[in-house]
């Protein structure tokens, strides 16, 4: 168990846990030739987190691909298949911040790498502190990410048009 103390922002250093109930992970994409949006959520979240005395932090989100839930059935079943997340053989899509540095007014600052379909990226991220307390946090971050980057190229019929974007809004409690 790490010391617990506080950092300048008044929240507790030491580890801390995602609230899965508190927390959202969202997809949007345009299909159809870009004439339809469809949303997601992925249903299944967990990670974790540490925040050192200065203020910096460090933590993952790990979301269970197979979680992704869009309302179509049949589309979801085709999401989950091996030409979209291939969920049988990569079931975990993860993201790792390296290093989170708190800005002014809630901005925060994230050096990251995403991990889907057993391919992991840089990506950079440009969050909030949305809600504080000594116990709990919540952080919120969109990213936009281009699906080829990962391997997810299948593409009937040039349906499917630019990048997809993921919306979390992460709920942490402290643990000591």
């Amino acid at each position: 168990m790490s010391d617990s103390t506080t950092t300048p922002t008044g929240l507790h250093t030491g580890s801390w846990a995602l609230d899965p109930a508190g927390s959202a992970v969202r997809l949007t994409h345009r299909t159809m030739w870009g004439m339809a949006t469809v949303k997601g959520a992925f249903t299944q979240v967990g990670g974790e987190g540490e925040l050192a005395a200065d203020g910096t932090g460090q933590g993952t989100l790990t979301v269970d691909a197979a979680s992704l839930d869009t309302g179509n059935k049949q589309r979801d079943t085709h999401l989950h298949s091996a030409d979209f997340l291939d969920v049988a053989t990569h079931p975990a899509i993860v993201y790792t911040a390296r290093r989170v540095t708190a800005g002014t007014d809630g901005a925060l600052s994230v050096d990251g790498e995403l991990t889907v379909r057993g391919t992991t990226r840089p990506l950079a991220l440009t969050g909030r502190v949305e809600s504080s307390s000594a116990d709990a946090v919540v952080l919120t971050a969109d990213a936009v990410v281009d699906r080829a980057d990962f391997g997810l190229t299948w593409n009937r019929m040039g349906m499917i048009k630019g990048a997809a974007t993921l919306s979390v809004a992460a709920r942490f409690v402290h643990h000591g």
